[in-house]
């Protein structure tokens, strides 16, 4: 078996200022960590997650805490599959949140088209939505390390968006008398 290589990050940091602890964990996610259990996370190993941690082995000191950081390989491939595990279900939970928002924008597009909103400033809207969606799913497959089932569900339904879109636009277009 090829084992793969994590950074397993433990940390301990006073409670107060919990605004602090907060950025920390904010930080770690940011990164894609999933955590073990409370204070424990882990990384695949690249050269930029070393160097994040290693900044934030610094930071972590700087709140007066503690931390370890360790290269770590799973013991079998059973609890290798545990811990890819977790990163997928992190990661299809994101997906998933960003398909109901896939939703929601369509839901948007119907209504302006069923009330017949066709305005430029409303055109101009709707695609900064897009924008926010298509932005939020590059931070999650950037984050994606072992590829999660819903990216793929993810990424034709931001499709489906941009078509929604174009298709309205069309209409604002045409809707106004400038462009006939």
């Amino acid at each position: 078996m090829t084992s793969r290589s994590w950074i397993l990050l433990t940390y301990k940091v006073p409670a107060e200022p919990s605004a602090k602890r907060l950025a920390l964990w904010r930080r770690l996610k940011s990164l894609g960590a999933v955590y073990l259990q409370n204070g424990v996370c882990v990384l695949p190993k690249t050269d930029e997650h070393v160097r994040r941690l290693k900044v934030l082995e610094n930071d972590i000191a700087t709140m007066q805490g503690e931390c370890v950081l360790l290269e770590t390989v799973a013991l079998d491939k059973a609890q290798e599959d545990k811990v890819i595990a977790r990163f997928t279900h992190e990661r299809n939970d994101q997906y998933q949140e960003l398909l109901g928002c896939c939703r929601d924008f369509e839901a948007e597009i119907d209504k302006e088209i069923s009330i017949q909103k066709f305005t430029y400033a409303e055109l101009d809207e709707e695609e900064t939505d897009l924008k926010k969606l298509e932005s939020w799913y590059e931070k999650i497959q950037k984050l994606d390390f072992y590829g999660a089932p819903l990216a793929q569900i993810a990424q034709e339904r931001l499709q489906a968006c941009r078509a929604r879109l174009e298709a309205y636009a069309q209409m604002v277009y045409d809707a106004h008398e400038e462009n006939r």
